[in-house]
């Protein structure tokens, strides 16, 4: 379908993985690690369905594949609040995270109602 790294939307969710990884890789301790890898696995599934979805030979798989993207972006907010939560995210890094979040998903969004897939196909 064409160059994933042409779209906005991509672009934006990468900035927002390489900001997950940099604020999982300050989360200390070894009860964390499970979160550190899920906050990091979430955010790179996000930013990976657009790119496998933008590879698909049709709107419609397109469209599936942005599904994916906001289901992986809902995993993510919920990794991000725990670790807030728990005081391994900072208020400054989790308002960042989640704004960047809240502006990804508006546009996967915003993407997926351009494709125009009727409900009922």
């Amino acid at each position: 379908m064409g160059d994933f790294k042409k779209l906005l939307v991509w672009r934006k969710a990468h900035a927002l993985a390489l900001r997950v990884h940099r604020a999982a890789a300050r989360i200390r301790g070894a009860q964390n690690a499970a979160l550190r890898n899920q906050m990091t696995r979430a955010a790179q599934s996000i930013v990976a369905n657009i790119v496998e979805g933008r590879g698909q030979t049709s709107d419609r798989e397109f469209a599936r594949f942005l599904s994916y993207s906001l289901n992986s972006a809902s995993e993510l907010e919920q990794h991000v609040i725990t670790g807030h939560d728990i005081k391994q995210v900072p208020e400054s890094e989790f308002n960042a995270i989640t704004a960047q979040l809240t502006e990804v998903r508006k546009m996967i969004h915003g993407l997926r109602s351009r494709l125009a897939i009727p409900a009922n196909d």
